[in-house]
């Protein structure tokens, strides 16, 4: 099949500086040759900025987030991008989108055979984040998505450093310490100018693990991947599953696996389920296409193949 084409998610609260980044990068891929496709959010029925992007191939999901109401729209607008020759897509959410739920549309086993996930990107803005923070001043609701949007990041743009003092931006990243991942770089800046090679530098990695019937608990090529970073991998699974059993070996693997999803067959009744697990909590749904092939995708960090191995032998019984 035609080569993948790369997926950058924008995301940060209200006012943030996303669309200043966004621009940035769109004028890089121009200057390039390449030929940008581009998502925009908005909550309301017009999208007031959409003079920015004259002549550019943009499709406005409007009256809502792409993380709730219209998750359906995103999915149907990644249809278009399927049939449509672009060399890299973008994807900004609302100042009020969980950036999360869109990373879940991107990693389902339809898409990743088109789109592959470079970098989830969060700015946040420095001047105003403590207020967002306090429990008078904003509500839970509002600390949540900001928690959200910073721990969904692979890269943490710190924006409006012209704006807050010494002082205070010790007790902005002290805060944010308390929620990044120690490998998640934060990139300090004002008017969100941030370099190229850190904007577009891939940060979500992507492996597929091809896992045999009655292997030795080795790797194939005779060691195990460390990678210090979230990442996805992905296992055909072609043969029917046991419900109980999937859901057991998946909470075995809960220390390295946060998140896992796909299309299996289940032993119990025929057909196709698309599966989501989170939280220690499996979820199947039936699906009516017939042409997927099952596919079990495991995200989560340093996600040893060998346990991949044992956990794809507990599902076949062996």
């Amino acid at each position: 099949m035609s080569k993948k084409v790369p997926v950058y998610v924008i995301s940060g609260f209200l006012g943030s500086g996303k669309t200043t980044v966004l621009l940035h990068m769109l004028e890089h891929f121009k200057n390039e040759g390449l030929k940008p496709g581009i998502i925009l959010n908005e909550l309301g029925d017009e999208n007031v900025e959409n003079h920015l992007f004259q002549g550019e191939r943009v499709v406005e999901l409007l009256n809502g987030c792409i993380c709730c109401t219209i998750q359906d729209d995103l999915k149907s607008t990644l249809d278009q991008y399927v049939g449509e020759k672009v060399d890299v897509l973008i994807i900004e959410g609302t100042g009020v989108a969980n950036p999360l739920e869109i990373k879940d549309v991107l990693l389902t086993p339809m898409y990743m055979e088109y789109f592959e996930l470079q970098s989830m990107i969060s700015l946040v803005d420095a001047s105003h984040y403590l207020e967002y923070q306090s429990f008078f001043n904003s509500s839970k609701e509002i600390r949540g998505l900001l928690k959200e949007q910073v721990t969904s990041a692979h890269l943490l743009v710190l924006n409006k450093m012209d704006l807050v003092s010494e002082k205070e931006l010790i007790k902005v990243e002290s805060k944010l310490a308390d929620e990044l991942e120690d490998h998640v770089p934060v990139y300090r800046t004002s008017y969100g100018e941030v370099p190229l090679e850190i904007l577009l530098e891939k940060r979500m990695q992507m492996r597929e693990v091809r896992v045999e019937k009655h292997v030795d608990g080795h790797d194939h090529d005779g060691h195990h991947h460390h990678h210090h970073h979230i990442e996805a991998v992905k296992v055909a699974f072609s043969e029917p599953i046991n419900r109980v059993v999937l859901e057991k070996q998946l909470k075995k693997l809960s220390k390295q696996v946060v998140r896992s999803k796909g299309i299996v067959r289940l032993e119990e009744t025929p057909g196709l389920y698309e599966f989501q697990y989170a939280a220690s909590t499996l979820v199947l749904n039936r699906i009516e296409k017939t042409d997927v092939e099952p596919t079990i995708i495991l995200i989560g960090k340093d996600i040893d193949d060998r346990k991949v191995e044992r956990f794809c032998e507990a599902l076949r019984g062996e």
